[in-house]
């Protein structure tokens, strides 16, 4: 998209709201390469709960950034703080070891602005140093779901938060981020809980954020990530869509150790699960399962 309108200083369209816990260096790159951005744009840090001095770096080497310190690990759910406290229309995603494109938040509030009903927008992520491109760009760019006619892309009920964009009033509707998940495939619930409200979901790949990782993945995320899964269909789903997937990782937990993990925590926390249930509208689960069906 060319000839976009810049973010004017004093009104800003797009702020960045950044998770970290116990990551002081990556996340001072992250706020360098935020704060060298074009747009400007203002920055919340949510510390969720560091013990490494990353309060203090922050505090010292980027003073313009608005620190969260909530005083507990909210986990994804500090991202819902964070817009909170931000006052722009438009809210993006970054995480401790993510940033974005010179140019991508303004484009991407162009593509909001033409877009009364876009919800969230997912930017394709580019990985690494060599800036190779995510699988998940190709998953999402194959949506089955299809282009409606008045959204920026092919919908998707998927996305990687730290590649995403959203419309604040409609993400703080949607309840954001829900506490119960944390981290680790937490994305998939906010994707559905913005369609049951009427909001759409859309991939646009012009828009581009950067993911460069340090080290591999932290222990348990499989594990997390399959047990969301779990407790997102047990959440918003009908009642024999929840059994058949709980029945699918238990068959699973008898050999495989992750599986076994993720069914025992998503036992644990399944009572807090179905206190909060509210199944989503059948228009919603019928575009879950044609995702679903699809190979």
């Amino acid at each position: 998209m060319s000839g976009h309108r810049a973010q004017p200083a004093d009104h800003p369209r797009t702020g960045v709201v950044v998770i970290t816990r116990n990551r002081r260096t990556s996340l001072l790159r992250t706020l360098d390469l935020l704060a060298g951005l074009p747009e400007r744009p203002p920055v919340a840090v949510v510390d969720n709960g560091s013990t490494d001095g990353t309060a203090e770096a922050v505090r010292a080497e980027h003073p313009g950034v608005q620190l969260l310190t909530p005083g507990r690990n909210l986990a994804a759910a500090g991202r819902t703080y964070g817009a909170a406290a931000l006052g722009t229309p438009y809210i993006a995603f970054s995480d401790d070891d993510s940033w974005w494109e010179p140019g991508a938040l303004d484009r991407a509030a162009d593509v909001f602005d033409a877009h009364p009903r876009l919800g969230l927008l997912s930017a394709a992520t580019l990985v690494g140093r060599d800036a190779g491109p995510d699988p998940l760009n190709e998953v999402l760019r194959g949506s089955p779901l299809g282009q409606e006619p008045d959204l920026p892309g092919r919908s998707v009920l998927g996305f990687l938060a730290c590649a995403a964009v959203v419309r604040r009033a409609a993400f703080l509707e949607a309840g954001g981020f829900h506490p119960l998940l944390g981290v680790g495939g937490e994305e998939q619930l906010l994707a559905i809980d913005l369609e049951a409200c009427g909001w759409g979901v859309a991939y646009c790949p012009d828009i581009v954020a950067r993911h460069d990782p340090e080290g591999e993945p932290r222990p348990g995320r499989v594990a997390r990530m399959r047990r969301n899964t779990l407790l997102t269909a047990w959440l918003r789903r009908p009642l024999r869509q929840a059994l058949a997937q709980s029945a699918r990782l238990a068959l699973d937990s008898r050999m495989d150790p992750q599986a076994r993990s993720a069914l025992a925590e998503a036992a644990r926390l399944l009572p807090a699960a179905l206190a909060r249930r509210d199944r989503v509208p059948a228009r919603v689960e019928r575009r879950i399962r044609l995702l679903e069906a699809s190979p």
